[in-house]
């Protein structure tokens, strides 16, 4: 039916005849000559119907935008004064010999070049992937799989398909259930990830897998979140930290150097967990921004305020600031919507100093919690922040994980609206995270990660003795803040898996339940294995650079978990459920 992509008409084939087909981008009346531009997904091509052939040029007139044609026409220079420079086909253009309507299209509720609202751009998801960008997202898309493919293929991995329809896994949000009709009264769980068969395949001696898998979790709605989400899943046998990093670098640098021509660093730098809170408040810092978090806590001690000095002398507390250059032109105003941003996060304030003059000493500043505060505490201040004139510091005081997660975010904030984020990639290792955190109530340990994960120290007795300073052998991957990959060195021993288990609350009958498969595979010859899981969603907006990980999926759902293309999730029939085994509650009314 064609001969060439639109977008693939250029100058070497001027006076030859194509045929192409395509959506009518816009249609243009010039003085009696029509233009329109054809539009496939390599681009658009301008075709002209002169009204010397009359049969034609009578259907162009009745064509209108998003119609389906299919054209065969002359290759020609376009006139002078006509080239336009921005695309491919613009030195050229095809004086049209015949057309054919292959079909019209009602008038589109957008067009490509308007900003419509997200809710309308998915209920029209055909429409909206027309668009030049979205058609350049799935290509992307496609171009980092295969890229991803063709590394993990050559260096041994075997792509491994694992069950949709299984129990639920550990990975910390609700599962979504699915009934069985052949087995009433039960339910299988979609996979939150593929993590416990990955190790079982470990177990199987398959040594290298690797899988591009969809997985699903019901979690609490977030802006970058989706009800289902792609992984790029990797497990290795016989390995240590160091070697699924080095094989993982290793295929991320490929990757951009293949899709973007782009050179990350050999090697990724590496940081601690305890050193990211400490000098960013984030375990997945943006190395972009030169901006730290500086701690204080040591010469707020001693203070008359409290504000400061409660944190301070706090074991949990946490007093740090974040010097801001040229900050002082802030206005009131501004200080106040920070104030209110990271109140978001917990904190009860924002306090703060201006460094009108730093060879003025305390003359020099200006701030309403001066009069609270020692010389020597303010001395320690400006020396130890490296604070100068036109300098801007502020202050979080409180828990340390409300400072961390306040400062952490306004370091961020104020990299975007000053502009002080740096050009280019900067990737990351952060390792030695916590082996087991408080749950929200303080009185149980939950696992960082998940409960297959390895702790560093290599003794049941010794994890039980110290939980709270117990590390494990985690490790994740930051690009430009994003966390974009995480994973671990597992347990293959069941005498520290039964440690984990005990500190997790989690009994023998519930183990047995949950994973007692697992449990019975370890004792048949496990091998040391690892692995790692990567967002392949986040990975691609990053390389897009797109606002929403909902750009980079074809066809995603809203914040809410809602399809408005085809208005999932909806109801089923009554025979449905009764199949099922399932009766439904009426809905609770207020």
């Amino acid at each position: 039916m064609r001969s060439h992509y639109c977008g693939q008409v250029d100058q070497t084939l001027i006076g030859l005849e194509v045929e192409v087909c395509g959506w009518v981008h816009r249609r243009r009346d010039h003085g009696g000559v029509i233009f329109v531009d054809l539009r496939d997904r390599e681009g658009l091509l301008q075709v002209v119907f002169d009204p010397d052939r009359a049969e034609i040029f009578a259907e162009a007139v009745r064509i209108r935008g998003e119609y389906v044609l299919h054209v065969k026409g002359l290759v020609r220079e376009r006139p002078e004064g006509t080239i336009n420079p921005n695309l491919r086909t613009g030195q050229v253009e095809v004086l049209a010999h015949e057309l054919e309507v292959l079909n019209r299209s009602e008038t589109p509720p957008f067009h490509h070049d308007e900003q419509a609202n997200e809710e309308l751009r998915l209920k029209y998801r055909y429409l909206d992937l027309r668009r030049e960008d979205m058609l350049g997202n799935l290509r992307l898309r496609h171009q980092v799989t295969m890229a991803m493919r063709e590394f993990l293929d050559s260096d041994g991995f075997v792509d491994v398909e694992t069950p949709m329809l299984t129990r639920a896994t550990p990975e910390g949000a609700r599962d979504y259930v699915v009934p069985s009709r052949t087995h009433p009264g039960k339910f299988f769980a979609l996979p939150q990830s593929p993590q416990i068969f990955k190790q079982l395949l470990m177990m199987s001696g398959l040594d290298r897998y690797y899988q591009i898998v969809r997985c699903f979790r019901d979690e609490d709605l977030r802006a970058d979140r989706q009800p289902e989400f792609t992984q790029l899943d990797i497990e290795m046998s016989f390995v240590d930290e160091a070697g699924v990093t080095g094989e993982m670098e290793g295929m991320v640098r490929h990757l951009f150097k293949k899709v973007l021509d782009v050179d990350l660093p050999a090697p990724f730098p590496r940081m601690t967990y305890a050193e990211a809170m400490q000098r960013f408040g984030s375990d997945k810092p943006d190395l972009r921004i030169d901006l730290e978090l500086i701690e204080v806590s040591d010469l707020m001690e001693s203070v008359d305020f409290k504000v400061f000095a409660g944190p301070a002398a706090d074991p949990e507390g946490r007093v740090a600031a974040l010097r801001l250059p040229a900050g002082n032109e802030l206005t009131r105003k501004q200080i106040d919507d920070y104030t209110d941003y990271v109140g978001r996060f917990g904190a009860k304030g924002l306090a703060y100093i201006k460094v009108n003059d730093v060879n003025a000493g305390r003359d020099g500043l200006q701030s309403p919690i001066l009069k609270f505060l020692p010389d020597d505490a303010v001395d320690g201040i400006v020396a130890r922040t490296g604070a100068e004139t036109g300098d801007l510091i502020f202050f979080g005081a409180d828990k340390a994980r409300i400072v961390n997660d306040a400062l952490g975010a306004l370091r961020v904030k104020l990299g975007e609206d000053r502009g002080l984020i740096a050009d280019g990639w900067a990737p990351l290792w952060v390792v030695d995270f916590p082996m087991f955190e408080k749950d929200a109530t303080g009185k149980r340990w939950t696992a960082l990660h998940h409960p297959f994960t390895a702790p560093a120290v290599n003794d049941a007795d010794a994890l039980r003795a110290d939980p709270g300073n117990a590390l494990s052998r985690a490790y994740d991957m930051v690009l430009n803040g994003s966390e974009i990959g995480g994973g671990s060195i597992r347990i293959h021993d069941q005498a520290i898996q039964s440690a984990v288990f005990d500190l997790l609350d989690i009994g023998k009958e519930e183990a047995e339940e949950k994973f007692g498969f697992l449990l019975r595979a370890l004792e048949f010859g496990c091998p040391p294995h690892g692995g790692i899981a990567f967002g392949l969603d986040r990975m691609v907006m990053l390389m897009a650079g797109a606002e929403s990980i909902r750009d980079v999926i074809a066809f995603p759902k809203t914040q809410s978990a809602h399809c408005p293309l085809t208005n999932a999730p909806g109801e089923v029939s009554a025979e449905q459920l009764k199949e099922a085994g399932i009766r439904l509650r009426a809905p609770r009314t207020e």
